[in-house]
């Protein structure tokens, strides 16, 4: 159901909200599952104050794309169990939103953005929501993305999809959100579900967490499953969960974790357990020699000054920083050509087989060259500021068996992982790595597109495969940045471990005031300009 149909009245900022008895603003995961355990709130009345807040917000931040229907009757179903006392998993009775290219069994599309798939009702879970269900959680809707994972054009508005429109960053609204999991990003730190699952291929979880004030963890591919997610690259999709702090984003890691025949990458993730959450501690950098990848910062003054900051605070937590100045050998940016290379060929194929698993009365698109062809033919709602290059370099590659893309999803992962991250953590001798993730949110630019402040360091672990975690690290000319750890394949709880650790140490995470603008600096530069 969209949701616009869901949704009455004008835009309301954040204190004009309605009072209520329970405030869910900034209540975490945690704190949520203690008060419905002490009967200070109920499933059904998250779920209606859930509403009231997106019914408020949304309107203004374009984070949610629709609602579900069924959220009610499940919060309903949670509240019995309670009182029966049987409460059904670690997240039982807790509203969560996921992003809009993974489908769930509730009546609502999936549309990856695109308006091709406005009417993908596919009527099953994705494996990772059937866990989420399995443990307790409501899935309250789906949240706005850039269109098909922002993969469709070079030239793309982070944020934008033909359904949901241009999601905005709730610390100030003229802000993008970044992609591709952007409305999981805003929805999140604006509070419009206790967390929320987005997306990565290349920086899709890390760099809207990042942004927007939240902890980020982008898994090992293959911790959890990829199976019913409108897909980018099987080398690199995976979800990721995203939430206000490490301990809910670990919770909601183990609760979709775990292995599924029907996706091969997954074979070991059972291996790896789904309890996250319980061995966090704060002592766990003690100790623990930390890589800190200082090629990967300096992009951006007033992120540099967060950097070192945050670099003091792991100190303070015990944690040994070892300096790395530079970078693994990637010849004349050798890493992301070959990766170009990879995802346009594994987008032809994988958006194939995804397009073939659905109905075709509801999506009669079936290849990628049918979707470029409705672009084409509704090019004045699908492609209004930018156009389809990516789609149209993907649609002329050779298939999964062509030689060079063989030869080239070798060698990227080769000098991403092995001779990229973990010669690194080896010849330094160190368990992490550590990086500012990017620089704070740019303008959202209709004209010349996005503005990325920085690259960080987080393209070498999406290209390998390996985990990364963001951490917020505070705020950059009042905008929210991120620290990012990163570690050699499946170290994802070893991680979240360490963030942990620096997140106790450093009390970073400061609320979006949903801000229209920030004037930073501006006075001062009028000021001394009247002054001349």
């Amino acid at each position: 159901m969209k949701l616009h149909s869901l949704i009455a009245g004008g835009v309301m900022l954040a204190a004009a909200l309605p009072a209520a008895a329970y405030d869910v603003a900034e209540k975490s995961i945690v704190q949520i599952k203690a008060d419905l355990a002490a009967g200070k709130v109920t499933s059904v009345e998250l779920v209606r104050l859930y509403r009231a807040r997106i019914a408020a917000l949304n309107p203004k931040l374009h984070a949610v794309i629709a609602l579900n229907p069924l959220a009610a009757s499940q919060a309903q179903a949670a509240d019995a169990a309670r009182r029966s006392g049987k409460p059904r998993g670690p997240l039982a009775g807790v509203p969560i939103l996921i992003k809009d290219n993974i489908e769930s069994a509730d009546p609502m599309p999936t549309t990856a953005g695109s308006l091709a798939l406005a009417k993908n009702m596919p009527g099953r879970d994705a494996p990772l929501v059937a866990k989420l269900r399995a443990g307790g959680a409501i899935i309250l809707g789906k949240t706005n993305l850039s269109e098909w994972a922002n993969i469709r054009s070079t030239h793309s508005i982070s944020g934008w999809s033909a359904v949901g429109g241009q999601a905005r960053n709730p610390y100030a609204f003229d802000r993008n959100t970044c992609g591709s999991s952007a409305g999981s990003g805003a929805a999140g730190a604006a509070s419009l579900a206790a967390a929320t699952v987005g997306t990565e291929t290349d920086g899709s979880v890390t760099c809207p967490a990042a942004i927007n004030g939240l902890v980020g963890l982008k898994p090992t591919v293959g911790a959890i499953s990829r199976t019913y997610v409108v897909p980018i690259s099987h080398s690199q999709d995976t979800p990721g969960p995203m939430a206000r702090t490490v301990t809910d984003t670990a919770l909601l890691f183990g609760a979709m974790a775990g292995s599924d025949p029907a996706d091969p990458a997954t074979a070991r993730a059972d291996a790896i357990g789904t309890d996250f959450a319980s061995g966090l501690r704060p002592d766990a950098l003690k100790g623990v020699r930390v890589g800190v990848l200082r090629y990967a910062a300096g992009f951006h003054p007033a992120t540099d000054v967060a950097f070192d900051a945050a670099l003091a605070k792991l100190k303070q937590a015990g944690a040994v920083l070892v300096e790395i100045t530079k970078p693994p050998h990637d010849k004349d940016g050798e890493i992301g050509r070959l990766e170009q290379i990879v995802l346009m060929t594994e987008l032809k194929a994988d958006m194939a087989t995804y397009l073939a698993s659905t109905k075709a009365a509801d999506v009669p698109s079936r290849t990628l060259a049918d979707l470029i062809a409705f672009n084409t033919a509704h090019a004045a709602t699908e492609m209004p500021l930018f156009g389809q290059e990516l789609f149209e370099i993907a649609e002329q590659t050779k298939g999964l068996a062509d030689p060079a893309y063989l030869k080239a999803e070798a060698e990227a992962h080769r000098l991403a992982g092995p001779e990229g991250i973990d010669k690194l953590l080896a010849d330094n001798k160190v368990s992490v790595l550590v990086a500012p993730t990017l620089g704070p949110a740019w303008l959202i630019d209709p004209v010349l597109g996005d503005h990325f402040a920085g690259g960080g360091a987080g393209s070498p672990p999406a290209v390998a495969g390996y985990p990364h975690l963001t951490v917020p690290m505070g705020l950059a000319n009042g905008l929210p940045v991120g620290l990012s750890f990163i570690g050699m394949a499946w170290s994802d709880a070893a991680l979240l471990c360490y963030g942990y650790a620096y997140e106790q140490a450093a009390s970073a995470r400061q609320p979006p005031r949903y801000l229209s603008t920030i004037d930073y600096g501006i006075k001062a530069l009028n000021r001394a300009a009247s002054e001349m």
